[in-house]
């Protein structure tokens, strides 16, 4: 049976990784439902986050076969119970009418959203939270005249991760680059020539 998994992709920043990891889901005629880029835990390394509906079988072939993209470094895939994650959305709605109309601070305080501009013509609302906790907010401003909505991309991290630093530092030793060799000799005090 089909459900919500996201799937979390740690790579190299290089340009043409994420065209050639969205080729993959388009062969398989996946939609992506949500697709966040950020740096990670870790200098020079990126973490995509990718919501999708799918079959547990499907998706873990999907993610094999994202880690053999060479600028791939790992990828994971969970079920909503297995990470923390939010969504940020913005709301723009005239000002003259939801100033008249409603009482604004016991509306903030009830959806955990905040003003964060207030014009003559309008004023925008933030909140974070699950796609369902965002879309209330939206049924309640739409009799307002709801000018403009956005949500961002679901930021997740994994409940019972410690961390992709640890699981870099497992394939550094299963694989020591030449670099790390190098250095152990160097700390060992053994000369290292290099041809």
């Amino acid at each position: 049976m089909k459900q919500e998994y996201t799937v979390t992709v740690y790579t190299e920043n290089q340009v043409g990784l994420l065209n050639r990891i969205a080729i993959i889901f388009s062969r398989r005629k996946i939609n992506i439902e949500s697709l966040n880029t950020s740096p990670s835990e870790i200098e020079g390394i990126h973490r995509f986050t990718i919501v999708i509906n799918e079959i547990e079988d499907v998706v873990r072939k999907l993610v094999r076969q994202i880690e053999k993209q060479v600028d791939v470094l790992k990828a994971y895939f969970n079920t909503n119970d297995q990470i923390v994650w939010q969504e940020l959305a913005l709301y723009k709605v005239p000002t003259d009418e939801i100033a008249e109309k409603v009482k604004v601070e016991r509306l903030l305080r009830e959806h955990g959203a905040r003003a964060v501009v207030i014009r003559k013509d309008y004023t925008i609302f933030e909140t974070s939270g699950h796609r369902e906790e965002t879309d209330k907010l939206i049924s309640v401003l739409e009799p307002f005249g709801l000018i403009e909505f956005v949500r961002s991309a679901r930021v997740a991290i994994i409940k019972e991760s410690a961390g992709f630093h640890l699981k870099l530092r497992e394939f550094e030793q299963a694989e020591p680059s030449e670099e790390a060799v190098e250095n152990e000799y160097l700390d060992q005090g053994k000369d290292v020539f290099v041809m």
